[in-house]
C-alpha cells in the first residue's frame, strides 16, 4: 500500500487532465475569484476560505490544480483586514457554496451537484471553513467534506463547531508552523471532530508554505510559500475531495496511507468508534 499512496501522492501532485477556466465571483454579488473544468455537468465544487491578511490570489494555483481535476474551486476575497469577522467569513464560505452551485458557469453551462459540496481554508480560513460547515442545518447547502490546512482558531471557537461536524475531514498541519502548529489548533479541531477525521503533519511546513508569490504579510508572519509544500498538499486535497465528493475510489489508497510526506498524527471514524493516534 506504501508504494501504491507514494505513486498516488506524485500523480496528483501533478495537473489533471482538464483544461481550466477562471471566473469572477463579482458578477454575481461577491468579491471573489472561482476556477472550473473547462467544461462538466453536475461536478463536485468546494469553497476555500484565505489565511489572516492573504488575498485569494495566494491560492490561485490550488484552486486551479483542484479544477485541472474536474472540482469547481472558488474562493471569496471578504475579510481580508486585520480583525475580520470569522461568523461572516464562514456565512461567505457558504454563500459561495451556493452562488456556484445554483448558477451555471462559463460559456457552455458548467454545473455543479449541489449534493458534492466541500469546503476548505488555510489559516483562519481554515477555522472559518470548520464554522461554515457547523452550520449545515441552517442554511441552503449541504457540505460533505471539510480539509483545512494549517488551520486557526475562530471565534466563535472552531474547535467547539468542531463537535457537531459529521462529515469527513481531512486536516493538515506544518510541522514547522510556529503560528498554528500540528499540536496545536489542527489537534484539537481534529480531536473534537464529530465524524470521520484525519489528520497529517507535513514535514517542514511553515505557516506561510501553502501560499503563493509574495505578499507584505510575510514580514509579520512565519514562513514563505514552499514548493513541495505545494504539491503535498494540493495532491492530499485533491484525492480526499475525489474520493468524498465525487465518489472516486481510485485516490483511496494515498488517504488510508501512512507516509512520510504526510505523517498520519490522528485518525478517528466517528462518534462512537474507537481513535487511534
Amino acid at each position: 500500500m506504501a508504494s501504491t499512496a507514494k505513486r498516488l501522492l506524485e500523480q496528483l501532485s501533478h495537473p489533471g487532465p482538464h483544461g481550466v477556466l477562471r471566473g469572477d465571483l463579482a458578477l454575481v454579488g461577491l468579491p471573489g475569484v472561482v476556477f472550473t473544468p473547462s467544461s462538466g455537468l453536475n461536478l463536485p465544487a468546494v469553497a476555500f476560505g484565505h489565511g489572516w491578511l492573504q488575498p485569494p490570489g495566494r491560492y490561485h494555483g490550488l484552486l486551479r490544480h483542484l479544477a485541472s481535476w474536474g472540482i469547481v474551486a472558488a474562493a471569496p476575497a471578504t475579510h481580508r483586514g486585520v480583525l475580520p469577522s470569522h461568523r461572516l467569513f464562514a456565512a461567505d464560505l457558504r454563500t459561495t457554496l451556493e452562488l456556484v452551485s445554483s448558477l451555471r458557469l462559463g460559456r457552455d453551462g458548467i454545473s455543479v451537484d449541489p449534493g458534492k459540496l466541500g469546503l476548505a481554508g488555510h489559516s483562519i480560513g481554515g477555522g472559518a471553513a470548520v464554522l461554515a460547515a457547523a452550520d449545515d442545518d441552517t442554511g441552503r447547502v449541504r457540505v460533505s467534506a471539510i480539509a483545512t490546512v494549517g488551520a486557526a482558531q475562530t471565534m466563535p471557537p472552531a474547535t467547539t463547531a468542531a463537535r457537531t461536524v459529521t462529515a469527513p475531514a481531512l486536516h493538515l498541519a506544518g510541522e514547522d508552523d510556529l503560528l498554528a502548529p500540528a499540536t496545536g489548533n489542527a489537534e484539537a479541531i481534529s480531536k473534537a471532530w464529530a465524524g470521520p477525521v484525519q489528520l497529517r503533519t507535513i514535514p517542514k511546513m511553515t505557516h506561510l508554505g501553502v501560499t503563493e508569490g509574495t505578499h507584505w504579510s510575510q514580514l509579520l508572519l512565519q514562513g514563505k510559500p514552499q514548493y513541495t509544500v505545494h504539491r503535498r498538499v494540493r495532491a492530499l486535497l485533491t484525492a480526499f475531495f475525489l474520493t468524498e465528493l465525487a465518489g472516486e475510489d481510485g485516490y483511496r489508497d494515498l488517504l488510508d496511507g501512512d507516509i512520510k510526506a504526510a505523517r498520519l498524527t490522528y485518525e478517528h471514524a466517528g462518534t462512537g468508534s474507537p481513535a487511534k493516534a
